[in-house]
């Protein structure tokens, strides 16, 4: 089934465009402190190294503010000045490069304030990220005898419209909470009454585990239905993961192509090798992959073959030794200490590639 997405306004972040028929962007937040430069550029370096397309950087005071400068510099990838409250912070950001702001306009102090970030940033193409988060809602809309989600609306619909009132439409919207149903219905219902592009996330959706079964739930009911123009999954953990399962979200989808499509026996009693290792061995092995490609690791070598004969390559367990397959077809009987790198050696022939 493909998915057909919603329409919605076209943006730029530095070089990455998000929105419109543009590929659904993965982005992550450092968490390191901003004005540590070598920490940070060394953790931004990283999460381009995984696939990030968007970092997302805190700016707590005027020091981290004044790092922006030189971190911009160097940057492999466009970053984002998250910012609450003080538009001074955001106006010095501006002045040092940021690709792009996350504020929220009626939460900066009176209108001359917003006044001048607003035009500071229609003057470098800057757009601005309108942050809306179920935990922090103002008393206005926290206090409101309605659903979460429709507080929510109405808090992004207020920002919304202070920026318009300014001529200001270089917007993206995000609508996020702990609560994955909550998530999902606000999105769903703002989708029907802006264009504005939106970014995904379920906020603090917890460590490894947990986080990935919240936002994996969340965010994939939203890209299934044509929600959605960039995403960060949100884990307690390294945000290289969160790039990580940005992306296993997507490709799951049939959103992105980005590196090897991996698939995996669940185990039975027919299993005559240590499949779950293996199986953890390879896809580490081959998660820098970026090949179009589907790499399966099954636990019998008189089924394995055939049940994954949808797969370009792949590996049947047997006792002490295994079968590498392509296309279902078996290509070579090895022993079980030789698997991967056997396997290795067949796509990097297939491909024409050295290793």
């Amino acid at each position: 089934m493909i998915i057909t997405r919603r329409k919605s306004k076209q943006i730029s972040i530095g070089e990455v465009k998000v929105g419109g028929n543009a590929p659904i962007s993965v982005q992550s937040m450092c968490n390191t402190d901003t004005r540590d430069v070598k920490s940070t550029l060394k953790q931004i370096e990283e999460l381009a190294s995984a696939g990030c397309e968007i970092a997302r950087l805190a700016v707590l005071n005027k020091d981290a503010s004044e790092a922006i400068k030189e971190i911009v510099k160097k940057s492999p990838i466009p970053l984002v000045a998250d910012i609450h409250f003080d538009y001074r912070l955001a106006l010095q950001c501006i002045e040092n490069g940021i690709h792009a702001l996350r504020i929220n306009p009626g939460n900066i102090g009176n209108k001359e304030h917003t006044i001048k970030v607003v035009n500071a940033s229609k003057e470098r193409n800057i757009p601005i990220r309108i942050g809306i988060n179920a935990g922090s809602l103002e008393k206005e809309f926290a206090s409101l005898d309605i659903p979460l989600a429709d507080k929510m609306i109405k808090s992004a619909l207020r920002h919304i419209e202070i920026l318009e009132d300014l001529n200001f439409y270089d917007i993206k919207v995000s609508l996020k909470s702990s609560d994955v149903m909550t998530t999902i219905e606000a999105y769903k219902k703002i989708a029907d009454i802006i264009e504005y592009p939106l970014h995904l996330g379920v906020t603090e959706a917890g460590t490894l585990k947990s986080g990935l079964i919240k936002s994996s739930v969340g965010l994939g009911t939203l890209l299934s239905q044509g929600i959605g123009d960039t995403i960060r999954v949100s884990l307690t953990e390294n945000p290289a993961e969160e790039v990580e399962a940005g992306f296993g979200i997507l490709k799951a989808l049939g959103l992105r192509k980005k590196g090897i499509n991996f698939i995996s026996c669940p185990t039975c009693g027919r299993t005559q090798i240590d499949l779950i290792s293996l199986a953890k061995k390879v896809e580490e092995k081959f998660k820098n992959l970026d090949l179009p490609i589907t790499i399966a690791v099954m636990g019998c070598p008189v089924n394995g073959p055939g049940e994954a004969k949808h797969a370009d390559f792949g590996i049947a367990g047997a006792i002490g030794e295994g079968y590498i397959f392509k296309k279902g077809e078996i290509v070579a009987r090895v022993p079980e200490n030789n698997l991967i790198n056997s396997l290795e050696n067949i796509i990097m022939e297939s491909y024409k590639l050295v290793k």
